[in-house]
């Protein structure tokens, strides 16, 4: 005999089971319902939301640095330090976007090329030396010089202005005659970090903008340079925010590949920035010569952000979502939601990586901010800021096997990442 109080539990048992069977069927069909234009979609939107927050604290970094010419001293110097290294955090998330999208690699140089021959611009301590076989820029001194004769080419300098920069990038051809971008204005920012492997960044005093009391010489033109160069890098960033809006030539780019393609591109954005470039020329190589000259942000001491925000980046087209300035958000259907869908071990695998990874980013910007700089984690002797750099790099190597394996179960051509010496070919690095 089944009395009331046994009928109505098991009536609710089966509602409860109806329910969660609802709930999964719901979820395996939003699974489903992610399909590959709609994951496009969501990686231009992304893409869009980054260059305008990008472009947005470029602005807000231009207007701090307009309050230093103002009224230079070190609380105006500091404040307009702050905004570069606040200006890097969106920037840094769309560099996955560089690998893949030929239009983004095209324009990248101009806004992050890096390292740079820092004595093409500005004074520099006679560590620095006074000539380079393979540079014959090295030493010119924009800001110093109103004429320059490099190379057997003349060159008329009397007016620093964007077109002057635009046609020094790469002087020579040489990738390391950086004038423009956002490396630019920080060697300007924090002039040369002469500390080597021990603390401390760069300190170019406040007065080097001081037009009335100025120190390191032509002030007014080191005024100029730095304003030319934040206006070509708003400008620059206005290209790429353009480029990104819905029918875009990114975003047309992209189209134009057609859907398998399109998915490569996104793959290819996270492999080569996890492997090649961020694991191998950005990190590896620094360590294994421990040289801070390799290190991205290397007059700031921000490179463990750089390299944080990076990997951010590659999580952020991987799932669908961005977490950008003043509450912007963007959420889609994701690369995650298809793979997910054909090779649901193979999503879970990435995931973890991917969560491996951002814990040993966490680890090394927790020590930068409490213990030391990067710079000085790479450097020799340094038994455990080395293993600090090296987990990092052994999980981006880590979730890039992962990365190959979703391109396998998405049915994809088979990819090509960006490599690295320091990575395929280590005895190559000392040679």
């Amino acid at each position: 005999m089944i009395n009331c109080l046994d009928m109505g539990s098991k009536m609710g048992i089966l509602k409860r089971s109806l329910l969660g069977a609802a709930a999964l069927l719901a979820t395996n069909s939003m699974v489903q319902a992610a399909t590959s234009a709609d994951v496009l979609k969501t990686y231009g939107d992304i893409a869009q939301a980054g260059y305008e927050d990008s472009l947005s604290s470029a602005k807000d970094l231009q207007a701090a640095i307009e309050a230093l010419f103002a009224n230079p001293s070190d609380a105006t110097l500091a404040a307009a330090r702050q905004a570069w290294i606040e200006a890097r955090n969106p920037y840094q998330q769309t560099e996955v976007y560089r690998f893949g999208n030929a239009l983004v690699d095209d324009w990248e140089g101009k806004v992050n090329a890096w390292p740079l021959d820092e004595g093409l611009i500005d004074y520099v301590d006679a560590s620095y030396g006074s000539e380079s076989e393979e540079n014959p820029y090295y030493v010119a001194n924009i800001i110093a010089n109103s004429a320059l004769d490099a190379a057997g080419e003349k060159i008329d300098a009397a007016n620093i202005n964007p077109a002057l920069l635009e046609s020094l990038q790469e002087a020579g051809e040489i990738e390391a005659n950086v004038a423009t971008g956002y490396h630019a204005i920080e060697f300007l920012l924090w002039g040369q970090d002469l500390n080597g492997t021990g603390a401390g960044a760069g300190n170019r005093p406040a007065s080097d903008f001081d037009t009335k009391v100025c120190t390191g010489g032509s002030c007014e033109r080191r005024v100029a340079y730095l304003k030319a160069a934040t206006e070509l890098l708003i400008k620059d960033l206005e290209d790429m925010v353009a480029a990104w809006q819905p029918g875009g030539e990114g975003r047309k780019e992209l189209a134009a590949k057609g859907e398998a393609g399109g998915l490569s591109t996104i793959l290819t954005g996270m492999g080569s920035l996890s492997y090649g470039e961020l694991a191998g020329e950005r990190m590896k190589l620094g360590l294994m010569l421990h040289d801070p000259e390799e290190e991205h942000d290397c007059f700031s001491d921000n490179t463990h952000m750089s390299h944080f925000n990076d990997v951010v980046g590659i999580r952020n087209v991987y799932l669908g979502e961005y977490k950008g300035l003043d509450g912007k958000a963007v959420k889609g259907a994701s690369l995650h939601d298809l793979v997910k869908a054909k090779a649901p071990a193979v999503a879970e695998e990435l995931s973890a990586k991917l969560d491996a990874t951002m814990a040993a980013f966490e680890a090394m910007k927790t020590r930068a901010e409490t213990v030391e700089a990067y710079d000085q984690m790479i450097g020799e002797g340094n038994a455990e800021g080395n293993a600090v750099v090296q987990a990092a790099i052994d999980a981006l190597v880590d979730q890039t096997t992962s990365i190959q394996r979703a391109v396998k179960a998405l049915e994809l051509e088979q990819i090509a990442f960006e490599g690295s010496d320091s990575l395929d070919n280590p005895t190559s690095v000392f040679e």
